[in-house]
C-alpha cells in the first residue's frame, strides 16, 4: 500500500473509531485531544498523523528523514498487523487507533503505580495510596492552599472502594486503573454520576437547578 493511500484509509478509520454520542465526558478526568491540528484533509493529513502516531511520537517523525520515516512506520504497521497476514484491516487500524488514544491511560497508570505501591508488592492498598497521596496534609487543619483534604480523601476512598471489585481495599493495576479513570469502565458509571452530581450541585439539595447548571457549563467552558 501506498504511503498516501495509507494515510487515506487512516483518516477514514480515525473518524470510524472515535464516532461516539456528543457527551461532555470530562466531569471527572480531562482527555487531551489527538491533535491540536484541523482536522482536514484536504490541506495535510497532520490530524491523522498525530491520531495515529500520538501527538509526541508525531513530532519524532518531524525529525526523521524521508527513508528513516519509512523505515519506523513500518515497524508500526507490523504491530497493528495483529494476524501478521501482510496486511492491515479496516478493524485492525480501528483497533490501533483506539489503543492510542487511551496510551495517555495507559501511561498515567504507570506513573502513579510506582509512586503509590509503597511496598512493592504488585499492588496498591488503600493504606498506600491515602498516605503517599495525603500523608502529612491530612495533620494540618488549615492548609495554606485552601483545600480540604479530609473531604477529599472521603471521595477517593468511596470511589476506591467502588473499583475493588473484591473489597479487599487492595488494588490490582486494573483495579487501580478503574480507580484514577473511571470513565473508561461500566461498573464505575454510578460514580462518576455522583461526583458529577456533588460538583454540580452546589447548595446540595440532591437537585440541579438551572443556575447550578449554567454555572457548571460557564466553568468548563461549554456551551449550553
Amino acid at each position: 500500500m501506498e504511503l498516501r493511500q495509507f494515510l487515506v484509509c487512516l483518516s477514514l478509520c480515525t473518524a470510524l473509531a472515535l464516532s461516539k454520542p456528543t457527551e461532555k465526558k470530562d466531569r471527572v478526568h480531562h482527555e487531551p485531544q489527538l491533535s491540536d491540528k484541523v482536522h482536514n484533509d484536504a490541506q495535510s493529513f497532520d490530524y491523522d498523523h498525530d491520531a495515529f502516531l500520538g501527538a509526541e511520537e508525531a513530532k519524532t517523525f518531524d525529525q526523521l528523514t524521508p527513508e528513516e520515516s519509512k523505515e519506523r512506520l513500518g515497524k508500526i504497521v507490523s504491530k497493528i498487523d495483529g494476524d501478521k497476514d501482510g496486511f492491515v484491516t479496516v478493524d485492525e487500524l480501528k483497533d490501533w487507533i483506539k489503543f492510542a488514544q487511551k496510551r495517555w491511560i495507559y501511561e498515567d497508570v504507570e506513573r502513579q503505580w510506582k509512586g503509590h505501591d509503597l511496598n512493592e508488592d504488585g499492588l496498591v492498598s488503600w493504606e498506600e495510596y491515602k498516605n503517599a497521596t495525603y500523608g502529612y496534609a491530612l495533620d494540618d487543619p488549615d492548609p495554606d492552599d485552601g483545600f480540604n483534604y479530609k473531604q477529599m480523601m472521603v471521595r477517593d476512598e468511596r470511589r476506591f472502594k467502588m473499583a475493588d471489585k473484591d473489597g479487599d481495599l487492595i488494588a490490582t493495576k486494573e483495579e487501580f486503573t478503574a480507580f484514577l479513570h473511571p470513565e473508561e469502565y461500566d461498573y464505575m458509571k454510578d460514580i462518576v454520576v455522583q461526583e458529577t452530581m456533588e460538583d454540580i450541585d452546589k447548595n446540595s439539595d440532591g437537585f440541579i437547578d438551572l443556575e447550578e447548571y449554567i454555572g457548571w457549563q460557564t466553568y468548563q467552558g461549554g456551551d449550553c
